[in-house]
């Protein structure tokens, strides 16, 4: 017998404790691509000097690479001073400073990997970050090797638009009337910020004018087709410029900043310096083409990317253990970025909506890591939500601790003190100490250990003495085994307020809890006192605290944080389920339907749509299946259905005007208080549609929609409530409309997700459309991604399991990054009851009996027993 595990040897780990400085640093990088679909040839020209004595070899990274020639010192390297292993190259006997010169011939078109040099629509395009330049050439593929990089693209005429980092040094038309173009890139960065652009595009051009003066150059490149859908993007470029100057202080330090849209992207964007690459759907935006979510994520992603220039070019990681520090403190910035253009309240919100509903459930499965993670066999499989979201929390808990003014000084000091270097996590850490005097050593476990802390929490008031006592209790994550965690640093935001009339009794207090347990007292607290703990998500914790109905509707009707009040609701919505999985019979609480319909009578809420749209959505499921373990995801789907249904039934009254008073009039604008209108309309709709028929709504609303927001809102809620010859009308309406890749996207996960008709059957038919390319990952997330994470009816059963392992199998062949991003549904079996964990094993079972890509290999053994 084959023994299934030794066919899928584990890869070699990589750990932080056994970082080594490279032995030799490049001065600078000298590249030309004859660039062709199936053979382009790639030459490397690099100086080199010794840094660290005694040293005689040079180890470089490679992946399928055909090598032509090494030379070193225009002298060819003997064949017997080689030595390739897996993605090394040796070289032997190599002198304390020479010149490098490497020629390597790869295929672009063979690439399915979108890693390193491939094509996208018949477009040249790179992907570097974290390892792909070795798919280019021999070369150390690590972030702590940076150089001065200039690039020479050659092509046939058909590829007119030929871009590299940095700036434009010259270009011009061949003897043999190829083009030619050469850019240099005057600011060290290492391989992984490396682009490369070739195709025929179009480009839309602005400016930007800097805080000292200096006029920047802005480009974005997309296919000829997509030109009249960029100008949304530039906007938000020169939004997120403005904001990073006046906000952090940062300039922009090239003369010319663009951007390009490519189709085939296994994540949303990269932020190349000078040059970023964007997955399409990131970047392309109309009104009939995009709805208002999208248009945010556009803002947020390309304002991301942005920022890098200096959280991750400028000041760059020095290994992949600190990639938190780039990501985790962008993605703070982008997130207050966001929250200053938009609601503050709402864009909090959904970031802590995001980070339970996900990032938890990331924290306490097979595959939890610290922010700073301590090992990994494939780099890839660690750009994960702790990574990004929690790291962002960790940042954000570093600018509560230290508050505004400081925290700017430290991320001053940051940048000044480390620019054109690659550093660690401890270094960004203290620059904050530096400049606070702050002792950081205990708050450095948020980096240090895997799983999310529990806070417990227990009050007592004495009426008559109007003494009030909270107990803050810190517990271990649910995954850490006995006495492996020591106790966090955790900042406790909290404030009083009176159950009966709202008013604050104790005023915002951040509280530090450093101990596994502490004690707080206040003294003279009248009336009924309520607690609003962990404001604004103070800290990325599990709340552990038992809160009576009561106090929750208080919190839910005057508080006056955003995150708490709608946390409230949540926690009653969690409570009514928790009754209907016991008793299905049961009557949903009064009180509960009673406090909806004051919250849509509420002024206040009037004035934030979107946050009433947001306390009026039910928790999502990764939230209730935590909640209820071991999860039955079946009967957990259908307490939801039942409590929504309720709360549709109790407050029928208000849905119909709701609906009426909030859809904006007027030329549409994706700007924050349309958007909210716009959803909270949709909300109303789609509550409206349980209660009675809606059917001429929905097809006068997609039939005289002015944007895609409405049209797909009709089309959404007619495929769940419609008749069905309307919900099958408004379907094959919206698909023949759908001439952009983004709307067939929307399409398809709406088809793969729908509960009525979301079959496994109809999912197999979506992924056997001619507009459906298992080679595209856009395509794949939309049909296999939304099914797995969406269609709890379809997918919780064995065919569902069998579905996803097959897909999963065929694409590990193809793109292995997509691979082990789409089996993690199947990782999270320890949730749900036996029933539903044995067959999910199975799969699991079978899937590591098959020779696989080490990516996935790391993720399936990983979730396995």
């Amino acid at each position: 017998m084959i023994d299934s595990r030794a066919m899928n040897a584990a890869p070699n780990t990589t750990r932080l404790a056994e970082y080594e400085r490279f032995p030799y640093t490049v001065e600078s990088v000298d590249l030309t691509f004859d660039l062709h679909p199936s053979e382009t040839h790639v030459r490397q020209i690099s100086t080199w000097r010794k840094i660290i004595p005694g040293v005689t070899s040079l180890e470089l990274n490679g992946k399928d690479l055909k090598r032509i020639s090494i030379k070193i010192d225009g002298e060819l390297v003997d064949e017997s001073r080689l030595v390739e292993i897996d993605e090394s190259l040796l070289i032997r006997q190599v002198p304390d400073a020479f010149t490098l010169e490497v020629v390597t011939q790869i295929s672009p078109e063979a690439n399915t990997a979108l890693e390193g040099l491939y094509l996208s629509n018949g477009m040249f395009c790179t992907q570097c970050e974290a390892e792909g330049f070795r798919r280019i050439t021999y070369y150390p593929d690590r972030p702590d090797v940076m150089s001065i990089f200039t690039t020479r693209i050659i092509a046939d005429p058909g590829y007119p638009v030929l871009l590299s980092n940095g700036n434009l040094i010259s270009e011009n038309q061949m003897e043999d009337g190829r083009r030619e173009a050469v850019w240099q890139d005057p600011f060290p960065k290492p391989c992984y910020l490396f682009a490369l652009v070739g195709g025929d595009l179009a480009v839309e051009r602005d400016n930007f004018v800097t805080m000292s003066g200096r006029e920047i150059d802005l480009r974005i490149y997309v296919e000829k087709k997509d030109l009249n859908r960029v100008r949304y993007a530039l906007e938000s470029l020169k939004r997120a410029m403005k904001w990073d100057e006046n906000v952090y202080g940062r300039e922009y330090d090239l003369d010319i900043f663009m951007i390009v849209a490519v189709s085939h992207f296994n994540m949303g964007a990269m932020e190349n310096k000078g040059l970023n690459i964007f997955n399409s759907s990131c970047v392309l935006a109309s009104p009939d083409a995009a709805t208002d979510q999208a248009f945010q994520r556009i803002e947020a992603i390309v304002a991301h990317e942005y920022f890098h220039n200096w959280s991750g070019n400028r000041v760059t990681c020095r290994d992949w253990f600190q990639l938190s520090l780039k990501e985790g403190f962008t993605v703070f910035r982008d997130s207050e970025f966001s929250a200053d253009t938009n609601s503050r309240a709402v864009k909090r919100i959904q970031d802590v909506n995001f980070l339970r509903s996900a990032q938890f459930t990331e924290d306490a499965g097979p595959t939890a890591h610290p922010v700073q993670p301590l090992e990994y066999q494939e780099i890839s499989n660690f750009y994960t939500l702790t990574i990004y979201e929690k790291g962002a929390e960790v940042v954000r808990m570093i600018r509560t601790l230290l508050g505004p003014e400081l925290f700017r000084q430290g991320s001053d000091l940051y940048f000044d003190r480390y620019d054109g270097q690659a550093v660690t996590i401890q270094e960004f850490v203290g620059a904050m100490a530096d400049v606070s005097g702050r002792d950081f050593r205990q708050f450095m476990r948020w980096y240090e250990q895997p799983g999310t802390p529990r806070l417990r929490v227990y009050m007592s008031h004495g009426s008559a003495t109007g003494k009030l006592t909270i107990q803050f209790d810190q517990k271990a994550p649910v995954i850490a085994e006995t006495d492996s965690h020591e106790p966090y640093l955790i900042p406790i935001s909290y404030q009083l307020i009176d159950r009966e009339s709202g008013q604050i009794l104790v005023p915002e207090t951040l509280f530090e809890l450093s101990e596994m347990s502490t004690t707080v007292t206040h003294e003279n607290v009248t009336g009924v006192p309520v607690i609003s703990l962990l404001r604004g998500l103070s800290a990325p914790v599990r709340l552990e605290m038992t809160r009576p109905v009561a106090d929750l509707i208080a919190l839910a009707r005057f508080d006056d944080d955003g995150v708490s009040r709608w946390d409230a609701i949540q926690d009653l919505y969690i409570q009514s389920i928790g009754q209907l999985l016991k008793d299905p019979t049961s009557p949903v609480d009064q009180a509960l339907i009673d406090l909806v319909c004051e919250l849509i009578r509420d002024p206040q809420m009037e004035q934030d749509p979107a946050c009433l749209a947001e306390m009026l959505a039910l928790p999502q499921d990764n939230i209730l299946w935590d909640v209820f373990q071991p999860a039955d995801p079946q009967a957990i789907l259908s307490a939801r259905k039942h409590l929504r249904q309720a709360l549709a039934d109790g407050a029928s009254k208000y849905w119909k005007i709701l609906f009426e008073t909030m859809m904006p009039e007027g030329p549409y604008q994706p700007e924050a208080s349309a958007i909210g209108r716009r959803s909270l309309a949709v909300t109303a709709l789609a509550y409206l549609a349980k209660i009675e028929p809606v059917d001429t709504i929905l097809e006068d609303l997609f039939t005289n929609a002015s944007n895609l927001t409405e049209r797909f809102a009709a089309y959404r809620i007619a495929r769940s409530d419609a008749a069905p010859e309307l919900s099958d009308a408004l379907s094959q309406k919206f698909l023949d409309g759908a001439d952009t890749d983004e709307v067939l996207d929307l399409w398809l996960s709406t088809e793969a997700t729908n509960e009525r008709t979301a079959t496994i059957e109809r999912v197999r038919e979506l992924t056997e459309h001619e507009r459906f390319e298992w080679t595209n990952p856009n395509r794949v997330r939309a049909v296999l991604g939304a099914f797995a994470n969406r269609n709890v009816e379809a997918f919780y059963s064995a065919d569902g399991y069998r579905m996803l392992a097959d897909s999963v199998l065929k694409l590990d062949a193809m793109n292995p990054q997509i691979a082990a991003r789409l089996v993690m549904p199947l990782c999270q079996w320890a949730r749900f009851g036996p029933s539903y964990q044995d067959k999910i094993k199975s799969e699991l079972r079978r899937i590591i009996g098959r020779k696989l890509s080490k990516d996935l290999v790391e993720i399936v053994s990983k979730s396995i027993d």
